[in-house]
C-alpha cells in the first residue's frame, strides 16, 4: 500500500528526494507481509508526450528471440512483448517461448494476449502458477467466482502463491455471497507479520458484504496495529464516516497529515468530509478486494526490488480497477526506476483528469521530459502545472528545480519563494526548498541571502548531510567559521562515506586552506568514489601539483579534459596542463575556483 556539497556541485536531483512525496502512497502494511515475488483508462486529453525510440521486428526467427531476451533484460516490456510474440508465431509449441511471451505480454498490460498465452501455456504446464493467477484473475472480472477459485486452489507451493491464493481465495467466496467462508479463509493468515493484513481484508469483506459489526471490530484492530499505512487508514476513516463518526474521521485523516503532510488524497478526503459530500467505500465488492490484494503485493514488490513481480501484481490490480490512481503512480514510478520513461509517461497519463493525484503524475511526467533531454517541453509543461495549482508546493519545488538545473537561478528564487509563501511557521518538510533557493541565492553571489536560507534548512533538518556539505564548504571558500564549517564536512562525509562529492568538498577545503597532505588523501579517496567526474579529478590534480607530484598532476588534468568538463572548467584546465599552477605560497589565496554544477 504504497512515495535523489558543496558550491561546487550536489548532484542534487539525485542525492535529495527527487521522488515527489506526494506520491508516497504508505506501503508499509503489505511490505511487513510480503518477502519479494513474483489497463486501461480515461486518459486525460493531451498530446501524445511519449516518443517511444523506435523498433523493427525482423525476418529471423532467432534474431527476434535474441532481441527479446535484451529487451526483457533490460525491462522494455513493449519490445519484449512484440520480438517474443513474433518469435513465437515461428515456433507456436515451444513451452518455453509461450511462457515468456505471456510474462511479457502481462508485464506490458497487453491483458487479452496475456490471457491467451496464459491458456496456451497451461495446456504444457498446467501447475504453472502465474499463468493460473492470470486466468483467476480474469474469471474474478467475469464474477465466475467458482472458476477463479479453481485457479487459485492449484499451482505451485511457496508462502507467496500460498498467501495471494488464500486473499484471493477469499475474495471469491465474498464474491459468490459467502462472507462467513470469506472469512474463515482469511484468517487461515497465521503469523505475527500477517496480522494487520488479515484484519484489514477481513474488514474489508466484511464491509462489503453489509456486515457492520464484523467489519468495526476489524478496522478498528487493523487501524490500532497500523496508523502509518495510508490505504488502510483512508479505509479507516471512510467506513467510520459512513457509521457517522464524522469527528473520528476527521481524526484519523489530520493523524495522517502529522505523518505525510499535506498528502493530495487526505487533503481531497478531508475537503470532503468538512463540506458533508458522500462517501465510498474504498472497496465496494470482490473485484475492487481481489485488486486491492493484488495492489498491495505489487507495492511491496515493487519496494524491495522485485520490479518484474510488481509490475505483473500491478497491471492485473489495473485490469480489475482501471481507476485506481495509487496502483496508476505506483507503477508509474516503477517503469522510472526501470529507466522505462516514455512507459512510464504512458502510465502517468492514465490517471484521471479530476483524481487528487492528477497533478502529482502531471509533476512526474514533466520531471521525466527534463530526464529524457526535452528541458524546454519540461519547463513548458510544469508552468502549465504551476499555473493550474498555484499553491501547490511540490509543483513549484519541481519547477524550481529544473530552472536551477538550467542556470536559470533568479528564476528559481522567485519560484522557490512562491513555494515558501503563505506558509506559517517553517516546517521540517521545507528544508529542500531553502536548501535549493540557497544554492540559487549562492549562484548568484547573493551570499547573506544564500546563507540565511542554508541555516534556516539545517535548522529544519539538523543533521541532513548535503546541507552541512554546502553550508559548511561555503564557509570554509570564504574563510568563515572555520571550526564549525570542518565539523559540519566531517560531520557530512560520516553520514555520507561513500558520496564521492562530499569527500571531495572536504579534501577540496583542506586544499584551500594549505593542507595538503590532508587534501591528496580526501581526494584520492573520493576518486575512488566518484572515478569518472571531471571537477574531482582536476581537484586531483591541482592537490598533487602543490605536494610537488607534478607528473600525476598532468596525468589527472589529461583525465579531467577528457571527461568532458564545463567549457569554462575545460578552459582552466587545459591552461594548467600547458602551464602548470602559479607557485602561491598560501594555495587558499588562489583564485581556483571549483566547478558549480550542483543546482
Amino acid at each position: 500500500m504504497p512515495i535523489k556539497f558543496k558550491p561546487a556541485r550536489i548532484d542534487s536531483d539525485r542525492s535529495c528526494t527527487r521522488r515527489v512525496r506526494l506520491r508516497i502512497a504508505a506501503v508499509s502494511l503489505a511490505a511487513l507481509v510480503f518477502p519479494a515475488a513474483l489497463a486501461s483508462a480515461e486518459a486525460r486529453s493531451r498530446d501524445n508526450l511519449a516518443i517511444a525510440t523506435p523498433f523493427e521486428v525482423g525476418e529471423s526467427p532467432s534474431g527476434n528471440y535474441l532481441a527479446a531476451l535484451i529487451a526483457g533484460s533490460e525491462h522494455d516490456t513493449v519490445a519484449a512483448a512484440t520480438f517474443f510474440r513474433e518469435a513465437l508465431r515461428f515456433d507456436p509449441h515451444n513451452s518455453n517461448l509461450i511462457e515468456r511471451a505471456f510474462v511479457a505480454a502481462v508485464s506490458n498490460g497487453n491483458m487479452q494476449d496475456a490471457f491467451s498465452l496464459a491458456d496456451r501455456l497451461l495446456a504444457h504446464d498446467p501447475n504453472n502458477s502465474l499463468a493460473r493467477l492470470a486466468l483467476g484473475v480474469k474469471a474474478i472480472k467475469a464474477k465466475h467466482f467458482a472458476a477463479a477459485r479453481a485457479y487459485f486452489t492449484k499451482g505451485g507451493a511457496g508462502q507467496q502463491r500460498d498467501i495471494t491464493a488464500t486473499l484471493l481465495t477469499a475474495w471469491t467466496y465474498a464474491g459468490a455471497g459467502d462472507t462467513r467462508q470469506a472469512l474463515a479463509i482469511v484468517d487461515k493468515l497465521h503469523g505475527e507479520n500477517f496480522g494487520v493484513f488479515r484484519d484489514y481484508h477481513a474488514a474489508l469483506i466484511a464491509d462489503a458484504a453489509s456486515n457492520p459489526q464484523e467489519a468495526l471490530k476489524r478496522m478498528k484492530l487493523a487501524y490500532a496495529a497500523d496508523k502509518n499505512t495510508l490505504r488502510l487508514v483512508d479505509a479507516y476513516a471512510r467506513f467510520m464516516f459512513r457509521r457517522g463518526d464524522r469527528e473520528e474521521a476527521v481524526r484519523a485523516y489530520e493523524a495522517f497529515d502529522q505523518i505525510l503532510p499535506n498528502h493530495p488524497i487526505v487533503g481531497a478526503a478531508l475537503a470532503n468530509l468538512k463540506a458533508g459530500k458522500p462517501v465510498s467505500p474504498l472497496v465496494k465488492d470482490a473485484q475492487e478486494g481481489a485488486a486491492e490484494v493484488l495492489y498491495g503485493l505489487g507495492a511491496a514488490g515493487g519496494q524491495q526490488g522485485d520490479e518484474l513481480a510488481a509490475m505483473i501484481y500491478l497491471r492485473l490490480a489495473l485490469y480489475l480497477t482501471p481507476q485506481n490512481s495509487l496502483a496508476i503512480i505506483t507503477l508509474g514510478d516503477l517503469c522510472e526506476r526501470i529507466k522505462q520513461n516514455e512507459q512510464a509517461i504512458d502510465v502517468y497519463g492514465m490517471v484521471r483528469e479530476d483524481d487528487p493525484l492528477r497533478a502529482t503524475a502531471d509533476i512526474q511526467t514533466g520531471q521525466i521530459l527534463e530526464t529524457l533531454g526535452r528541458p524546454d517541453e519540461a519547463a513548458k509543461y510544469l508552468k502549465r502545472i504551476v499555473d493550474e495549482n498555484p499553491k501547490n508546493q511540490d509543483a513549484l519545488s519541481a519547477l524550481g528545480n529544473l530552472q536551477r538545473a538550467h542556470k536559470h537561478y533568479a528564476e528559481a528564487i522567485d519560484t522557490y519563494t512562491l513555494a515558501l509563501a503563505g506558509k506559517g511557521k517553517p516546517e521540517k518538510t521545507d528544508w529542500p526548498i531553502y536548501y535549493f533557493r540557497g544554492i540559487s541565492y549562492e549562484r548568484e553571489k547573493r551570499w547573506p541571502e544564500a546563507e540565511a536560507d542554508l541555516v534556516q534548512a539545517l535548522a529544519l533538518y539538523p543533521d541532513q548531510p548535503l546541507v552541512l556539505n554546502y553550508l559548511g564548504y561555503s564557509w570554509v571558500d570564504q574563510n568563515m567559521n572555520l571550526d564549525e564549517a570542518f565539523n559540519m564536512l566531517r560531520r557530512a562525509v560520516e553520514l555520507r562515506p561513500t558520496d564521492g562529492y562530499i569527500v571531495d568538498s572536504l579534501g577540496w577545503a583542506n586544499y584551500k586552506l594549505g593542507h595538503n597532505d590532508e587534501a591528496v588523501k580526501q581526494l584520492e579517496r573520493a576518486i575512488d568514489l566518484k572515478a569518472s567526474d571531471p571537477v574531482i579529478n582536476d581537484h586531483l590534480g591541482d592537490a598533487y601539483w602543490r605536494a610537488g607530484r607534478k607528473l600525476e598532476a598532468h596525468f589527472q588534468w589529461n583525465h579531467a579534459r577528457d571527461l568532458d568538463p564545463e567549457p569554462e572548467d575545460k578552459v582552466k584546465i587545459l591552461q594548467k596542463i600547458e602551464h602548470g599552477l602559479d607557485d602561491v605560497p598560501n594555495p587558499a589565496a588562489a583564485e581556483a575556483e571549483p566547478k558549480k554544477n550542483g543546482g
